[in-house]
């Protein structure tokens, strides 16, 4: 009996440190983008962190390892319990030490967890367990747990609980494991009334803190945003935050500001405008993104559109933006039009399987901060949207800013003309964002730029369009290379632009 409980404690400590691992790779890549890198230098941090418990594992004498065992468990599961809310209230509030904690916890967990297997493989030698048996039993529920919480962690806990909680959960198992062998071995064991006191005390810990989870986060997130937090989720894909000042609701994705409502209006008069005002015949629009559904409104105000197909990967998002109130005021109930039909799936996968063409194509993403986002503006994908597109149609792609991040911005551009298609960059000035940049490219006809409109602008005449597709000495382009699937470029050079503005 005492050989399974440790070997099924083998089991859940094993699905701890793997959730621990994962939560600090999912907090920093939300949190600083490039979920490449995170992950790549958390695991190898944690690996290595393990690889030193290990060696530390040796040094614990052999009458006293089932009281190690239960201390480190105790250890663990308060570090590992509280690091996710840790890590994010020192983003919010002090964000100069976030990178160095994060390091520190990611080392000090590994190190904890690297000490447990070789002490439980200790514990059953000591009962006579066979070698072979020993090491087949201790792996297989090792990586049997790793397995599970695998699984689990992308498809329940982070979408349903947050990291957050799910941090705390996985801390009051190392904890139960703690109680668990305690209880079990309470005959062997000195002082086990000491340590059930130290359990008992990190328990509450952890319990009040997954009981708090989400006061910490809307604390924390009101350090971040500043402005009162009127919607919040965390979703398999991102997290969304939309805050309120006054009349001005902003929307975050993975704390990076979307609009502003103050001027959104001229990002999407931008955005949409110069491209339909060139195609009068244009009927059948596909939107690539814009799950808020505000160039969904833009589009909606052509009396000749008759159907506008949005894809969009994440429910969560347009759901929000079609039936909270506020939101819908912003985008005029686009959702709800008749003309609209909205697919939420990976625009890049339903691009492959959908036979469709359209007259304009609206590509409105998040900016390029991480490969998942950064294979959407490869050239594999622009490929696929050009294949959807009447050869008179035109197609254009919000590209960030030519100012900020010219790199990244010209990167782009050198995209879309490495698939055969002519590109006309624009800009625009958006006050919540600055000088901001779009692409319009055509598969084949010359694009002029409007010097009037069929419809009632509050930003765009004949004099602001000129500007736009006018380039000051300060955002002249660049030689650039396309942005290929296996080396994603410009997710680097976007990164190296705006690490030159922070600094």
């Amino acid at each position: 009996m005492t050989k399974r409980i440790l070997i099924l404690s083998v089991f859940v400590v094993a699905s701890c440190g793997l959730a621990y691992e994962l939560i600090a790779g999912a907090l920093s890549s939300y949190l600083l983008g490039d979920s490449i890198l995170q992950f790549s230098t958390i695991i190898g941090c944690y690996l290595f962190a393990m690889g030193v418990g290990a060696h530390l594992s040796k040094y614990v004498r052999e009458d006293d390892v089932l009281a190690r065992f239960i201390d480190i468990e105790l250890a663990v599961g308060l570090i590992g319990g509280v690091s996710a809310a840790l890590l994010f209230m020192t983003f919010s509030w002090m964000s100069a030490p976030f990178r160095t904690l994060l390091y520190v916890l990611v080392f000090m967990i590994g190190a904890l967890v690297g000490m447990e297997v070789p002490l439980v493989m200790r514990a059953l030698n000591a009962r006579d367990t066979a070698f072979n048996e020993l090491i087949s039993r201790v792996l297989t529920f090792d990586y049997l747990g790793a397995l599970a919480v695998s699984l689990l962690f992308p498809l329940v806990l982070a979408p349903y609980l947050g990291l957050v909680r799910t941090g705390f959960l996985f801390g009051m198992l190392n904890v139960a494991v703690g109680f668990w062998t305690l209880y079990t071995f309470r005959a062997e064991l000195k002082d086990s009334f000491g340590r059930a006191l130290r359990a008992s005390a990190v328990m509450v810990v952890l319990v009040t803190g997954f009981a708090l989870s989400d006061q910490m986060v809307k604390w924390g997130e009101h350090g971040l945003f500043g402005d009162e937090i009127v919607y919040a989720t965390t979703t398999p894909y991102q997290r969304l935050v939309i805050t309120r000042w006054k009349d001005d609701l902003r929307l975050y994705i993975n704390g990076n500001l979307q609009f502003s409502s103050r001027d959104e209006y001229r990002y999407h008069e931008a955005l949409v405008h110069p491209a339909l005002q060139a195609l009068p015949w244009a009927r059948r629009v596909l939107v690539l993104g814009g799950g808020d559904g505000l160039a969904l409104r833009e589009i909606l105000r052509y009396p000749n559109i008759e159907q506008v197909t949005l894809v969009d990967l994440d429910p969560a998002m347009t759901h929000a933006f079609t039936t909270r109130p506020e939101l819908v005021r912003l985008n005029h109930g686009s959702f709800s039009d008749k003309r609209v039909k909205v697919i939420n799936a990976d625009a890049a996968i339903w691009l492959q399987k959908d036979e469709g063409m359209f007259d304009a194509a609206i590509v409105d993403f998040p900016d390029p901060s991480s490969f998942a986002l950064g294979k959407l503006y490869s050239v594999p994908f622009y490929g696929m949207v050009k294949r959807h597109l009447a050869a008179n149609g035109l197609m254009v792609v919000q590209s960030t800013s030519p100012f900020f991040a010219p790199h990244a911005f010209w990167t782009i551009d050198a995209t879309l003309r490495e698939v055969g298609l002519r590109t006309f960059p624009y800009h625009a000035y958006v006050p919540s964002f600055g000088e901001w940049g779009f692409i319009l490219a055509s598969p084949q006809q010359q694009f002029v730029p409007p010097t009037s409109y069929r419809l009632p602008m509050r930003y765009l005449n004949a004099e602001t369009t000129h500007e736009m597709f006018s380039f000051p000495p300060d955002m002249q382009p660049m030689p650039m290379a396309p942005n290929r699937l296996n080396t994603q470029s410009l997710v680097h050079e976007f990164e190296q632009d705006w690490r030159r503005v922070i600094r």
